[in-house]
């Protein structure tokens, strides 16, 4: 029997789960050669992370060394902050995502990496739930939506933004802008390129060049995380501004604010500063996509270095300081351990009430000697001798 492959794709809706957190994995039904069909459930960053690798593997049919070449379907990345309402709009797009994925040469849509990623895994026969938390809410597809995929939320709406300023390309595989042009964002990647089409012309675009129009602020950017995320610098860089911090590979750092155009606030020891993220990965975390985007791209610009920069909002984005960084992250740090001190103190405090006291053990009282009288009436005969 020759080797496994998919014969089709169907989305056939969501579901909204609750354990260990509140998250949205989409339910797919993959139909197999040997007639065979599964259910399976992935989150959405699985697949985005799935699609990366993919067009890792597939240079020349993603586009990156010629964009007219691409036969890789795009898909947009994913939002800091995914809720229902993404979820679900972004149906759609996957739809037609998984159905063009299915329809590509053979040597892309049976590679094992596309057949590995739809195999059933032991949480989608099993997922790990709570049974004292409540169980997931499903929400299927309706059956006349699955006919056509473009059906089921129309047409994929790409976001439009405008240019504030020139921009010349470095690279074949980047596309220049002139202030004022609007552009459609096809892909926003955390590092700070996004994919953009201008009428005929497409390719990557710093994300510090782009203000959307509705307001100067991005609203899928998230709020500061003072907590902080563990990553590793995979690259060193030195700093130019006053305000970025030099680092070497190999360095622990936490991530303290993710922005969209690339330039992440990154904490070191109680040391506050931007850094590229595209230098950065996750600890614990193996990716052979960043190595590739280290040498065939370098860090975006910042916005505060772009010349002649036009808005056509009166107000500028809102801009956290360095300053107001340091003293949040520094009142983190602190109430951290100052509840950790409490903590301890308490757990001190139990074990001095919970430790017996080191007293000698009670020993069981002597009765008193009966009398003379109570001998003589009660003893047997041996007994009463003996006092006699």
């Amino acid at each position: 029997m020759g080797d496994a492959f998919i014969r089709h794709i169907e989305l056939l809706g969501y579901e909204k789960r609750f354990f260990p957190s509140q998250h949205y994995v989409y339910m797919f039904l993959v139909k197999w050669n040997d007639l065979s069909e599964k259910v399976v459930y992935r989150r959405f960053t699985e697949i985005y992370e799935f699609h990366k690798a993919l067009k890792e593997m597939f240079p020349i049919e993603s586009g990156d060394i010629n964009i007219e070449n691409r036969i890789i379907p795009h898909l947009p990345a994913p939002k800091w902050f995914d809720g229902q309402r993404s979820t679900e709009n972004r149906q759609g797009t996957l739809a037609e995502y998984c159905y063009t994925l299915v329809n590509l040469p053979h040597k892309i849509s049976r590679c094992l990496h596309v057949v590995n990623f739809f195999k059933v895994r032991h949480d989608d026969m099993n997922p790990v739930t709570d049974s004292q938390i409540k169980k997931p809410e499903v929400f299927l597809l309706p059956k006349d939506s699955k006919k056509n995929p473009t059906d089921i939320t129309g047409p994929i709406v790409l976001q439009t933004y405008r240019a504030i300023a020139d921009y010349e390309k470095s690279s074949t595989s980047e596309m220049a802008l002139k202030a004022g042009d609007m552009v459609d964002v096809v892909e926003k990647s955390e590092n700070g390129w996004w994919f953009c089409q201008l009428k005929n012309k497409r390719g990557w675009v710093p994300a510090a060049y782009l203000e959307p129009l509705d307001g100067p602020d991005e609203s899928e950017e998230q709020e500061p995380n003072y907590a902080g995320e563990v990553y590793v610098v995979q690259k060193s860089y030195t700093a130019v501004e006053e305000d970025e911090l030099t680092l070497k590979e190999g360095d622990i750092i936490e991530v303290i604010h993710k922005l969209l155009d690339g330039w992440w606030v990154i904490r070191k020891d109680e040391t506050t500063g931007y850094y590229p993220s595209m230098y950065l990965q996750k600890a614990g975390e193996v990716n052979a996509s960043v190595k590739s985007e280290l040498r065939n791209r370098g860090a975006p610009p910042r916005r505060s270095t772009i010349r002649n920069a036009k808005s056509i909002h009166k107000q500028g984005r809102k801009k956290i300081s360095q300053e107001t960084y340091r003293r949040n992250s520094k009142k983190y740090i602190q109430n951290q351990r100052n509840m950790r001190g409490n903590s301890q103190n308490k757990a001190n405090v139990i074990i001095e009430k919970n430790e017996p006291e080191d007293k000698p053990k009670a020993q069981p009282a002597v009765p008193p000697r009966p009398s003379k009288d109570l001998i003589l009436n009660r003893c047997t005969e041996s007994t009463r001798r003996k006092i006699l």
